[in-house]
């Protein structure tokens, strides 16, 4: 029974993976699509990632499912499966984002302005989402903690795309819709690295039992 457990656990962890690296190549495709640079049909690839990640979603809530109700785990093997349960919705989201930022890139392609500062949110963010699963993998604290202390780098990053569209929409170089889908887009950047922050935090959990933000206090088992 335990060998079964685990070969299912394993299962679930290595879709788990794969639904992470769905996310960060959508995302890194609307970098690219930003810049005018993605090939031709980029926005419908998008939506096949988005597409990707709702199934592996399901195949992810079925495996927890199974888990749960036929092995009966116990302690810190619970945690990981209630865990897992709750990062699956935050990369679904992550995965809806992207599909919402590659609706908006074909108009923000168009303008001359520079993105140099959503740039960096688009990679730290995709960052952050592979390294949240990595740190679930291979059960790292440390890691888990600082992707959530990332987060602040993010928010910073987007008050300053919000000061650089100020100034160009100041000095007309921008019109006011090319700076609302610029801001957006970088809006969906910072919620992409919230949601990336929420899987950390349930790494978190499943290794130590607390969680902050519900007052989940089980203590290490």
């Amino acid at each position: 029974m335990r060998r079964e457990f685990e070969e299912q656990l394993k299962e679930m962890q290595l879709k788990l993976i794969k639904m992470g690296s769905v996310c960060e190549e959508a995302i890194d495709l609307c970098v690219r699509m930003l810049h005018g640079e993605a090939e031709e049909g980029g926005g419908k690839l998008v939506s096949r990632f988005e597409f990707e990640t709702d199934g592996l979603e399901r195949e992810i809530e079925s495996i927890c499912m199974k888990l749960l109700l036929l092995q009966q785990p116990v302690a810190k093997d619970l945690r990981a499966i209630s865990a897992a349960l709750r990062m699956i919705s935050d990369l679904e989201r992550i995965g809806d984002q992207a599909d919402d930022i590659a609706e908006l890139a074909p108009h923000i392609a168009k303008g001359s302005h520079s993105k140099l500062h959503i740039d960096a949110m688009a990679k730290m963010a995709s960052n952050m989402v592979t390294g949240s699963i990595d740190a679930y993998v291979k059960q790292d604290l440390d890691l888990a903690r600082d992707i959530q202390k990332q987060d602040d780098i993010v928010d910073g990053l987007f008050d300053k795309v919000k000061s650089e569209l100020m100034v160009l929409l100041e000095k007309k170089a921008v019109s006011a819709e090319e700076a609302l889908d610029f801001i957006m887009a970088a809006k969906y950047f910072e919620r992409i690295a919230d949601h990336a922050v929420n899987v950390a935090e349930w790494v978190e959990y499943s290794i130590t039992g607390s969680h902050k933000k519900y007052d989940i206090k089980e203590g290490l088992q």
